[in-house]
């Protein structure tokens, strides 16, 4: 019987769990009748930026957070995160493969820069918590990613070494992070490629 190359397996959430960040902020913007590229330039900014980090650090609220952001792109800020994510739906060919992948016995987690969970909570409906093994958010931690603090936090929940992890994430700093610390990674962008990438990489079987 072959020696197994890796032991876990981890997720970030937005983007790979769910629908393409890229499509879901189009759609935003189309929806909001706005110009493509004013949420990407909001973001850019540093005041968008820092709105962003203290969010996902749980520094502010999300109705902190709707109303500084809505203030940079010039919209509404009433519910302005769940109508911002409204087309993040769940990335069903990933989300199959994670519970392949957990029922054969490799350990699976979400590794997520949480956007708030109230008064729109972006996690609800998907069953992290039952589909996986460990779920760390960040705002409940006070770490983030790319600090590499919060990927050891995961890798001792899950009590695995970094060498012995995929991670699948859409950012190129989150991927940089966890290169550095050892791990295999994964860019995430089409939900079909991606698990056909991790189906050969973890030696799993289409289903």
């Amino acid at each position: 019987m072959s020696v197994r190359r890796f032991k876990g397996l981890i997720f970030d959430f937005f983007g790979v769990l769910t629908s393409n960040m890229v499509e879901v902020i189009e759609c935003f913007e189309d929806r909001e009748q706005i110009p493509r590229g004013t949420f990407l330039r909001a973001w850019a900014d540093p005041r968008g930026k820092e709105l962003f980090t203290r969010l996902e650090l749980g520094e502010i609220s999300q109705t902190d957070w709707n109303q500084g952001y809505a203030t940079l792109m010039g919209v509404a800020p009433d519910g302005l995160m769940s109508r911002y994510l409204y087309d993040a739906f769940p990335a069903h060919e990933t989300l199959k493969f994670a519970r392949q992948a957990r029922s054969a016995g490799y350990k699976t987690a979400v590794l997520s820069n949480s956007l708030g969970r109230t008064p729109y909570d972006p996690y609800a409906g998907f069953d992290l918590r039952g589909i996986f093994d460990e779920v760390v958010l960040s705002e409940d931690h006070g770490m983030r990613k790319p600090d590499p603090a919060v990927f050891h936090l995961l890798l001792d929940k899950l009590d695995v070494r970094a060498e012995e992890c995929v991670f699948v994430d859409d950012s190129e700093e989150n991927l940089q992070a966890a290169v550095e610390l050892g791990m295999t990674i994964v860019y995430a962008a089409d939900e079909r490629k991606l698990a056909s990438r991790l189906r050969t990489l973890l030696e799993l079987p289409v289903l």
